[in-house]
């Protein structure tokens, strides 16, 4: 068997029941560096299979070999392994292989459930995920989603916000947004969250700072309702009060 992991945030206290029993149970994990740091506790009498950066179709294609040798295997990245994780990848490697594998992939928190939780409650009504990195999707489209999502006026998860190598695409991406939401919209930014050096804070769409913002960090713009009270960021469901 094969699973895809999703670890969470990174605080083994946001780990799932499930996830934790598999990474228990298998002999061998196949990760990024990174992310065995997160659980070396959990691994450290395990056979590791370590990649660094950009070696996601090697770990993918390792974990598929070990699964077709006989061996149960966990392939574990951070947040969930369906979004932007590793099971997408895992399921289309696996399918163009000749080898005929069991593959299971266990759900993990991701970073704007995450976020959202501890910056009050913002994701209350319609919201959608869209992440900056062009490394996979075309600018272009990446832009076109942008406008469509700010038009509709949902709230906006933005993944990989900003990177040395791409600094300007946050900025952008408000200026894109700014078209059809109000200066003023709520924004609320977690860094590093459910980490040890985890940061939280909120502002408005006019205000923010995209140079204190990188790859670890996920910013939430809300509606035209979201609000802020008591310090929370809070998106009404439509409850009549």
């Amino acid at each position: 068997m094969l699973y895809v992991v999703g670890l969470g945030p990174g605080a083994e206290s946001l780990m799932t029941q499930e996830a934790l029993q598999i990474i228990e149970k298998v002999p061998t994990i196949v990760t990024y560096a990174t992310y065995a740091k997160l659980i070396s506790e959990l691994i450290k009498d395990k056979n590791l299979v370590v990649t660094g950066m950009h070696g996601e179709i090697e770990r993918c294609k390792k974990a598929i070999e070990i699964a077709a040798g006989g061996e149960d295997v966990a392939i574990v990245s951070s947040g969930d392994a369906g979004i932007y994780g590793m099971a997408g990848l895992v399921l289309e490697l696996a399918n163009k292989s000749d080898q005929k594998i069991d593959i299971q992939v266990i759900p993990g928190v991701t970073a704007s459930i995450a976020a959202a939780a501890h910056l009050g409650a913002p994701l209350m009504n319609d919201f959608c995920h869209i992440s900056l990195s062009d490394l996979m999707t075309p600018w272009e489209v990446i832009t076109k989603r942008l406008a469509a999502a700010a038009a509709a006026d949902f709230v906006i998860c933005l993944y990989n916000p900003r990177s040395k190598g791409r600094p300007h695409h946050l900025r952008q991406a408000v200026d894109i947004i700014l078209k059809y939401k109000s200066p003023a919209t709520v924004v609320g930014v977690g860094k590093d969250v459910a980490r040890s050096q985890e940061k939280k804070y909120l502002t408005t769409l006019k205000s923010l700072d995209d140079t204190q913002i990188d790859m670890t960090s996920i910013v939430i713009i809300g509606n035209k309702n979201t609000y802020v009270e008591n310090g929370e960021m809070i998106t009404p469901r439509g409850y009549v009060l």
